[in-house]
């Protein structure tokens, strides 16, 4: 897949530095860049604290189609189609910005930072300080804390060429933002191609050390509104070990083989096949067959009633795989529906949850002078 050039993010951060703004939509009217191929179109979704919020639809001449709000970075929909030909949204959200801005809104596609998963006790110590982060998870802090990533409105810039689009969104972390150290200029760039892939690439810097773990939370349903949850989906995941974990889902420190049990899914199964063996549903991290930051097929979905088959290649060591559980049927997504229990499923690429905790787990802190880079593609086909 071509990809937004780095130089292209290196200029987002200076221009976000700089104090740039988003690029206005057009009053009452979508705006379309001029291309026979692929095209971009944004257009108004509202405001947010006073500052104005845009949906970017990615369009491919062969229908591919990915919307993104810069409120939270979110992936609001994909179109993909089944083995009919026929498109359908595969990521579960909402009709409007309202939906994503209630409380109880479930990270839905949104980008997660500044450290995705959870941190136990929202604290950990770095250079001999102990920082306090703020807590928004049972005394723990997830996905970032109270007002994370996913509640804050990017900066937008996007582009074309005859074989992509794509949308840079821009973000300036401050120093202690959530109890954070550090100053952190963010980009993360959504580009699709004609293969009907999805590539998300992040990077990130910072003046003073701090931990840093992004990631995207798409909730996917390969039915389309046609599968009543995502149980008979079958899953591959590329993961002989994973992290157990206690009952707030804190990582115990302990790494094990899935070796055959209900969390093995070297060879593709069913989701709802070994559901029952575990606890409160699967929200596990599962570490890849990898050693290095190399771009690797980590995952794969089927959902054999439409023919929908998704991979997904990550450069991150792990994935962390959430079988909707927490879904009550309280939220109503697109149309009216009820979003139930199992309705969607979440595949996290990340570092392991509760790292700057975990002196054995793989370390998770940026330095002044480094750069954070990560790769993830979703690619959707069928068979």
């Amino acid at each position: 897949m071509k990809t937004a050039p780095y130089f292209i993010l290196s200029s987002l951060l200076i221009l976000s530095l700089a104090g740039c703004k988003n690029k206005p939509a057009q009053e009452a009217q979508e705006t379309e860049t001029q291309n026979k191929t692929f095209a971009v179109i944004e257009s108004p979704y509202g405001m947010v604290e006073g500052k104005d919020v845009i949906l970017y639809t990615l369009m491919a001449p062969n229908g591919f189609t990915v919307s993104i709000t810069n409120y939270g970075g979110t992936v609001v929909s994909i179109l993909a189609p089944d083995k009919s030909g026929d498109l359908g949204n595969v990521a579960l959200g909402f009709d409007n910005l309202e939906g994503y801005l209630q409380p109880k809104n479930p990270y839905f596609g949104c980008t997660v930072g500044r450290y995705a998963n959870r941190i136990a006790n929202a604290q950990f110590q770095l250079g001999g300080k102990t920082y306090t982060l703020s807590p928004n998870d049972n005394g723990n802090m997830l996905h970032g804390g109270k007002k994370g990533f996913d509640k804050v409105v990017w900066r937008g810039n996007y582009g074309q060429s005859d074989t992509s689009a794509y949308l840079t969104l821009g973000y300036i972390s401050q120093d202690g933002e959530e109890g954070f150290p550090g100053l952190m200029p963010v980009t993360v760039t959504f580009t699709i191609d004609g293969n009907y892939g999805l590539q998300i690439d992040y990077m990130a810097k910072t003046d003073k050390p701090t931990p840093v773990n992004l990631t995207n939370h798409t909730y996917f349903n390969l039915g389309a509104g046609k599968a009543p949850d995502i149980l008979g989906h079958e899953l591959m995941l590329r993961a002989p070990r994973y992290t157990p974990v206690n009952d707030q889902l804190i990582p115990t420190g302990k790494i094990e083989p899935v070796s055959g049990g209900p969390m093995d899914f070297t060879v593709p199964k069913a989701i709802g096949e070994d559901l029952a063996q575990v606890k409160g549903g699967y929200d596990h991290n599962f570490i890849l067959n990898k050693n290095n930051k190399s771009l690797d097929l980590a995952a794969t979905l089927y959902h054999k009633a439409t023919g929908r088959y998704m991979e997904m290649w990550t450069t991150e060591p792990a994935v962390q795989f959430y079988s909707g559980n927490f879904l009550d049927g309280s939220l109503k997504g697109r149309e009216g529906k009820s979003m139930v229990k199992h309705y969607g499923l979440c595949l996290e690429a990340q570092h392991y949850p509760d790292s700057p905790n975990q002196p054995d787990f793989p370390g998770t802190i940026l330095n002044p002078g480094e750069l954070y880079l990560q790769k993830t593609i979703y690619r959707f086909s069928t068979k």
